[in-house]
């Protein structure tokens, strides 16, 4: 079962997956960057944009991104896309060129032994908020996206405008992505991993921390890591040359 999907450009296959409660509108700025080097394919999450929503856990959700994508692709997921990314590359390695995973993160909430996650109270309270108030937990997140990064409010207004270009998201889809960044695990899968993979993360990130980069260092023997001075949670429209220089090795 296909999702909605948009793609341009010319060169390697490029995958791109956004995060929750996004859609491909997130990668516009981005995009005339990509097009020089990759055909770039924008693909949104179930329930997100156009697609068509999908009930179940991230394996479904990654099932139905791998029966949308092209094959021998490099993948650039980013948040939640990169949590489905690292699934999706675990069920299907043969289908991928490389990972790059921004904002990424195996375990999204932090237990025991896992300090560099998110704490899981605040997570459900996104869920609460959801029935009360879903527009304004949204404008909420955007918030958080740019939080504490250089250029805060220039970046948030692009955000803003890039993703109210597409569809809002389902509820159901909003509440399906919070329960797999509440439950989805995939540290053994990462560590089982061989192929190339760069996971990007901001400095100032108020989601995944940049603490998380040393635990990647230290599960991964392939994975290479990069934390981008000034940057949140969305390095690639506040800091885009950066994390594209550090994309360099994969053009």
């Amino acid at each position: 079962m296909t999702l909605a999907s948009i793609t341009q450009g010319q060169g390697r296959p490029l995958v791109l997956l956004h995060g929750w409660g996004m859609n491909a509108g997130v990668w516009l700025p981005l995009l005339p960057r990509l097009e020089a080097h990759w055909r770039v394919t924008m693909i949104e999450l179930p329930g997100h944009g156009e697609s068509h929503l999908i009930e179940g856990d991230i394996h479904d959700w990654a099932g139905a991104v791998l029966d949308t994508a092209p094959s021998n692709a490099i993948w650039l997921g980013w948040s939640l896309g990169a949590m489905v990314t690292l699934a999706a590359a675990a069920a299907a390695p043969e289908r991928f060129e490389a990972l790059v995973l921004a904002g990424g993160t195996p375990r999204f909430v932090r237990e025991p032994g896992w300090e560099c996650g998110m704490q899981p109270e605040l997570l459900n309270n996104f869920a609460h908020e959801l029935f009360d108030s879903p527009q304004r937990t949204m404008m909420r997140f955007l918030g958080l996206q740019v939080r504490g990064a250089d250029n805060e409010r220039e970046t948030l207004k692009t955000l803003r405008s890039a993703v109210e270009r597409r569809p809002v998201p389902a509820s159901q889809a909003l509440r399906t992505g919070l329960d797999i960044l509440l439950h989805a695990d995939l540290r053994v899968q990462l560590a089982e991993m061989e192929m190339p993979m760069l996971w990007l993360y901001g400095e100032r990130d108020t989601l995944v921390s940049a603490a998380t980069a040393a635990e990647i260092d230290r599960m991964s023997t392939v994975a290479e890591t990069s934390v981008i001075a000034g940057a949140g949670h969305a390095p690639f429209l506040s800091h885009p040359q950066q994390c594209l220089n550090a994309m360099g090795g994969y053009a």
